[in-house]
């Protein structure tokens, strides 16, 4: 297991190498990023992103956020967003409330469109965030 900065937005990434292969429960808070192979159960309130490559089969996926270039296997709730991009696979159903499929993905599975609750945390996000949730909600 590596750790890496990543971009401004991501913060601190931590990354499987793509010789990993894990079976287990994950929980993390901050941006897990697979390359190698995960099998078991997801439950995080951080960022996961799946490298082109990576195979990651859960009976159940739960995290703020997906962005899948490889393949997933299993349900998947995302509080926030999932972005599937070209050369993706994903396999089982998914809900979010914001999802984003490209062109050349290979998705089996069902929809759920969830809506952001009304409640604003202030006091675990960046003030800079929740403005920008207002301003998009208000328009």
């Amino acid at each position: 297991m590596t750790k890496t900065d990543g971009k401004k937005k991501e913060g601190r990434v931590v990354v499987f190498g793509s010789s990993t292969a894990f079976n287990g429960t994950l929980a993390f808070k901050e941006t897990l990023r697979i390359q190698g192979k995960f099998k078991g159960t997801i439950e995080a309130s951080g960022d996961l992103i799946v490298d082109k490559g990576a195979v990651v089969e859960a009976d159940h996926i739960s995290v703020t956020s997906l962005v899948v270039y490889g393949t997933v296997i299993g349900a998947v709730h995302a509080v926030d967003k999932i972005d599937m991009f070209s050369g993706a696979e994903v396999r089982g159903n998914v809900s979010a409330a914001r999802l984003r499929i490209a062109d050349g993905v290979l998705f089996e599975g069902q929809c759920g469109m969830t809506g952001i609750g009304k409640d604003v945390e202030i006091f675990s996000r960046p003030t800079e965030e929740i403005k920008a949730e207002l301003q998009r909600t208000s328009a």
